[in-house]
Order: structure tokens, then sequence, then C-alpha cells
């Protein structure tokens, strides 16, 4: 039984004392013992050995005492679950060497079978279980079908994605069979991940808001939907969708258990278009935790009055940034913590 399970209250909408509050990225560059762990290993060995994700993973609760654990992974390695080759360069962030942008390309991907492509994921969440030792529930995540098909036709991060939006436009259909593709494959991985003991999924859908309403509906939610109809009846599930305040009313009636919500995107606004009866989370913008620790903790207390206490989980609008000072994080969980009405 979970000693901490104020986050899967808030999910299921229970009345809370507080909100629960965690931080994408949590697990990250902002800790000093997780830049030891960087210098000493490169991306991918840290992702793929169980041992150190778990230590990363745990790094946060002990350190700033966040409410929940989110496991540390990439939403990149169900590419390469996929047999599409992905490298994570310094300064440049991943890098496809062999980009999806032919049917020859296509053929070439496969739905791997979890347990032998991804098995290392799914050790690192037994691990990590152990590890909290019924602490506080943990995290698992995918990155949305859209996002993972922009970095595999684009070849690298972008700030448009326009060969992959191009991609789309000019083949559709070799779009919608790549989409299909990843989509099956999350599926399944996130239903191992379930088998392996998360308590909620969390689909991020980064580059979402780089589609026009009427492309998202076309190339983003059906897939997304998909997603969250296979997993509903198992676990809660969080959509965050990064810019994508246009698609939270029918986010809202998907099934999802709770919609992420980024600093663009005020409460009174995610309130509305969501119907007022979903548990929301965010949006507190990451560069606000530059600011001094005294207005940090006004600033979550004003979210949070926005917002309200119930079916809400405090969360930035992003990943924290690697320049947050350590201080100003835990300031930032301390000042859910004393939140009183």
């Amino acid at each position: 039984m979970l000693k901490n399970d104020l986050f899967l209250k808030a999910l299921r909408g229970e009345t809370v004392t507080r909100p629960p509050v965690w931080m994408m990225r949590q697990a990250g560059r902002y800790l000093p013992d997780f830049m030891a762990l960087k210098n000493k290993y490169d991306f991918f060995t840290r992702c793929q050995t169980p041992e150190l994700a778990t230590e990363i993973t745990v790094m946060p609760i002990d350190q700033i005492g966040p409410d929940a654990a989110i496991l540390f992974s990439d939403i990149l390695v169900v590419l390469q679950a996929m047999q599409i080759e992905v490298e994570m360069k310094e300064g440049m962030g991943p890098w496809i060497p062999s980009p999806i942008r032919t049917q020859k390309d296509l053929d070439k991907v496969i739905i791997p079978d979890i347990h032998e492509h991804l098995g290392y994921v799914l050790d690192a969440v037994k691990m990590t279980q152990k590890e909290l030792n019924s602490k506080v529930p943990l995290i698992g995540f995918a990155g949305s079908p859209w996002t993972l098909l922009c970095y595999a036709v684009q070849g690298q991060g972008s700030k448009n994605f326009d060969i992959a939006k191009g991609f789309c436009f000019s083949q559709p259909t070799l779009a919608h069979e790549l989409l299909q593709k990843i989509t099956t494959t999350t599926i399944a991985y996130l239903k191992e991940k379930v088998n392996a003991g998360v308590h909620a999924v969390q689909l991020f859908d980064s580059w979402g808001g780089l589609l026009s309403p009427e492309d998202y509906q076309e190339f983003s939610w059906p897939y997304l939907q998909q997603i969250v109809s296979a997993l509903k009846e198992l676990i809660p599930v969080i959509v965050f969708g990064k810019g994508c305040w246009f698609a939270l009313n029918e986010m809202s009636k998907s099934g999802a258990s709770a919609l992420g919500v980024d600093w663009t995107c005020s409460a009174r606004n995610a309130r509305y278009l969501s119907g007022g009866k979903i548990t929301l989370q965010g949006n507190f913008d990451p560069a606000r935790l530059l600011s001094p620790i005294p207005e940090i903790k006004k600033g979550v207390h004003e979210m949070i009055t926005a917002f309200g206490k119930d079916r809400y989980i405090v969360n930035l609008g992003h990943g924290i940034l690697p320049n947050i000072p350590f201080d100003h994080a835990r300031a930032f969980v301390d000042a859910v913590k004393e939140y009183t009405i």
C-alpha cells in the first residue's frame, strides 16, 4: 500500500487536503548527482541500464520530495525498438541517421516484441518500485505517435518540423501507416509497463501544437485516442499536448484521467475548455523557476488558487530547464506542501 497516494487521489477526482506535485523531467540536469552520472555514462546507456535508470528516478524523490516519481527513460526508445536508429548528439539532441521518407524506409520499421526490445525499461520499472518501497506512485510514459513521427521523419529536433509536416501532407497514406505502427507499438509497450508495476502513464504530445486544429484531428488525436481507449480501463492516463489548448474539449471526453496544460493556457480557460469535470495538470512556466524563491512560492500559491485544490496536479507547463538552481526546484515543491486555503 502506498504511503503517499495523493497523486492517485487527484487522478480519481477525490477531495484532497492539498494538490499533489511533481515536475516533468524532475529526474534531470538541475540535480548535481544527475550531472555526475551524465558525465560518466552516455544518454542511452543511462536509459538502457536499469540500475542507472532506477537511481536517477529515485534521486528527486529523496532530494526535493515530489508526490510522484516518473521513470527515467526517453520517448525515443520506442523508435529504437522499431529498428529506427536514434543517436543522442551532445549539443544537438536526437539524431536519426536514416530518416523515414519512403515506402522502402517504412517497410524496414517493425512492430517489436516489447520484452525482447524494451525489456530493460520493464526491468527498470520493477527495480524502481523496489527502491521506492511504496513511498510514492511511479509514472510510466510514452511519446505521442505524432511526436515520434516528427523525429523519425525529420531526422533531428526542429523548431517547425517542416520535413515531417511536408511528409504528412504530400504522402498521407505513408504517414498514417507509420503513425499506426507507432500507435500499435506504444499500446503494447505501455501495457507491459502496467504489468511491470507503474501506477499511471502519461502521453507526451510535445509537438502537437505545431499542427493546425484540423491537421491535429487527422495526424495526432485519433492515434492518442486509440492509446487512451486501450489503457483507460487498466490504469489512469494523463494526456499532455504542448500548445494543444484547442483540443482540450475533445481530450476531456477521451477517457483520460487528467490533461496536462502548458503555461500559455490560463487555469480559467483550461477549466472552461475541458468542461470543468476532469483533473488538470500544470502549468507553471519552467523559466519562472529562475525567479527569486519568494516569487516562486507566491506564483505557485496563486496558480493553485486559480485551478482549485481538487481535480488538480501541480506541475510545470513543460520540462524543468537544466539551468534551474536546485533550491528553486525544491522551493516549487515546498510551496505546494505549504499551501493552505
